[in-house]
């Protein structure tokens, strides 16, 4: 008798593409230019993108867009999370920062947008030149998702 066996990344692997954005600004400004340049409409998802380890919460923005034309749904996530935590020492009031990253071995990317199906190489070689045009963003460019240790994190 012959025995198959399924691991769970049978199961799992989702066809995306991934953009890294480089940028000062806050997100809903980041999605407003990126509305008014490559012709998207983000908007707010109602819920973030949250996760919880060690007993420290970090709540991720997300905007969504689905491409009906193109049949691809995009989402721009942010990386990061800040939290400040609040401390009196010998009466006085200590704010300290700690920062929460969404994939931890991209730190200097303040943004993802995930393109959900698959798309050709000019496409996105396009949406990504069209994104560093962007007087306001510092770069952005094609990140290869099997390169990352936490795409999972990706996968919502």
């Amino acid at each position: 008798m012959q025995i198959h066996a399924l691991g769970l990344g049978d199961f799992c692997e989702e066809e995306y593409s991934l953009i890294g954005i480089h940028t000062a600004l806050e997100d809903y400004k980041l999605a407003y230019l990126l509305n008014k340049n490559l012709n998207t409409h983000f908007s707010k998802s109602q819920k973030n993108l949250e996760f919880e380890s060690n007993k420290k919460r970090a709540s991720f923005s997300i905007y969504n867009f689905s491409s009906k034309k193109y049949d691809f749904d995009w989402f721009l996530i942010a990386n990061s999370f800040k939290r400040e935590n609040q401390t009196e020492s010998n009466e006085l009031l200590l704010t300290t920062e700690t920062k929460t990253y969404l994939i931890p071995e991209k730190k200097k990317v303040d943004f993802f947008i995930k393109i959900s199906g698959e798309i050709s190489f000019e496409f996105l070689a396009n949406a990504v030149n069209k994104i560093k045009n962007i007087e306001q963003i510092i770069t952005s460019y094609s990140i290869d998702k099997n390169t990352l240790k936490s795409k999972d994190f990706l996968i919502f």
